[in-house]
């Protein structure tokens, strides 16, 4: 799991509190923003319990908070502004093992788009364009020096990607596969986009000395990592 993921389980484990868990609830459920006090009385709780859990939550990222005068005036005798909280708009998703079905989801789309546009065939336009997402990817991994180097570069940037790397013999498996569901439905379509994404990744990170290969076998990503031979 990358450490973003890592990050968005911490958030979300915030949620296992029964008391916080119900705050967010509550406050999901409304169409405005609301405040310390009106959630302490939703829940029956004290106040100073509401305010410590609502700011837990706004911390984690899961609600956001500003502040803005209850009575609606402004100026002398309008009142303090009071802290007011709604629910984030950022999404998270987990997934054990790692799954990215909103990573092929944009290929796809972008894929279709794209061959909607020309006039072309969709399955020869998504390998294109994961081939391109592949070239991006190897584009900001830092360089290994050597075949060695750059596969160990390729496990670290994979592992990041949710594939799971391990060497097995004299090449790379892929213990997981990110798109598990959409391959297990559409084998050719989804294996072909990810053999266009790898291929490419390894091409334009080790030159021609890593290549990918489609290996399909059951428990595993469709696709290994080998040295070229020299």
């Amino acid at each position: 799991m990358s450490p973003l993921e890592d990050r968005d389980v911490e958030r979300i484990g915030s949620l296992a509190d029964p008391v916080r868990r119900a705050l967010y609830r509550y406050v999901a459920g409304r169409d405005e923003p609301v405040t310390r006090d009106e959630a302490a009385r939703a829940l029956d709780i004290p106040r100073h319990r509401a305010k410590f859990h609502l700011d837990r939550l706004a911390a984690d990222g899961l609600l956001t908070a500003g502040y803005a005068r209850t009575t609606g005036r402004a100026g002398p005798g309008a009142g303090r502004p009071a802290k007011r909280y709604q629910r984030a708009d950022r999404e998270f998703s987990v997934t054990l093992p790692d799954r990215d079905y909103a990573r092929a989801g944009q290929l796809l789309a972008a894929a279709v788009s794209s061959a909607l546009e020309q006039g072309r065939a969709v399955d020869k336009t998504l390998r294109e364009v994961a081939a391109s997402r592949g070239a991006a990817l190897a584009e900001r991994a830092p360089r290994g020096a050597g075949s060695r180097g750059a596969e160990d570069v390729a496990m670290r940037v994979l592992a990041e990607e949710g594939y799971e790397p391990r060497r097995e013999g004299d090449r790379v498996v892929l213990a997981n596969c990110p798109f598990h569901a959409l391959a297990r439905e559409h084998t050719a379509l989804v294996c072909g986009m990810n053999l266009s994404l790898l291929g490419a990744f390894c091409e334009r990170l080790a030159g021609g000395g890593l290549v990918a290969r489609l290996e399909p076998a059951p428990g595993r990503c469709c696709v290994t990592l080998s040295r070229a031979p020299s």
